[in-house]
């Protein structure tokens, strides 16, 4: 469980081809501290430590993760967001963020204001269900408020630190981004018997 609350960025220092999946090595300030088996967002996606060493970490990355996600183009030298799973004692300043992402979007434009930016990006149309006007969604690992809700776009607004720590200050128009819906939106929608 993660909180979409960016403890840092990173960068990918190797990508390799493992039976249908990858491997990649992430750059992290906090690599040494990790544990084997640990679990890190990366872009928001959970995956799982399976080495670590002073400059980073590796993790393996499944076919079904490649093909839900945008790890599926991720490049050497990419920056990406990272965050460790909550403990119990920490606050919980985000939202409640799995790190299972629902499906990819795009970020269709960017309007640059004097004190934030404020993006609109598109989504799988069976997503847009799940997300409403001032309710949270993760953009690459970071919780977010959505300002604007659609049938197959969704609008938020960027702060300066939010676009200064994280790789959302980078993002264009046309980047694939990695989405998470509310997950109490998603039960609420199978309790309710809406969901496919």
């Amino acid at each position: 469980m993660f909180t979409g609350l960016v403890e840092a960025t990173g960068k990918i220092l190797a990508v390799t081809d493992n039976e249908g999946g990858k491997r990649i090595k992430i750059s992290a300030p906090f690599a040494s501290s990790l544990s084997y088996g640990e679990s890190v967002a990366v872009n928001g996606v959970c995956l799982t430590v399976v080495d670590f060493a002073e400059d980073g970490f590796t993790a393996d990355v499944m076919p079904e993760t490649l093909r839900a996600s945008n790890l599926a183009e991720v490049e050497k030298g990419q920056v990406v967001n990272l965050e460790r799973a909550l403990s119990l004692q920490d606050r919980l300043g985000g939202h409640l963020v799995q790190g299972h992402v629902d499906g990819v979007g795009k970020l269709v434009t960017r309007r640059h204001g004097q004190r934030w930016d404020e993006l609109t990006f598109s989504l799988p149309t069976e997503l847009a269900r799940y997300v409403a006007r001032k309710g949270s969604i993760t953009i690459n690992g970071v919780s977010l408020t959505v300002t604007e809700a659609g049938e197959a776009s969704f609008g938020v607004a960027l702060i300066p630190t939010t676009m200064r720590e994280t790789n959302m200050g980078l993002l264009e128009e046309g980047d694939a981004v990695n989405l998470e819906t509310d997950v109490i939106a998603k039960y609420v929608a199978r309790l309710g018997g809406y969901d496919d």
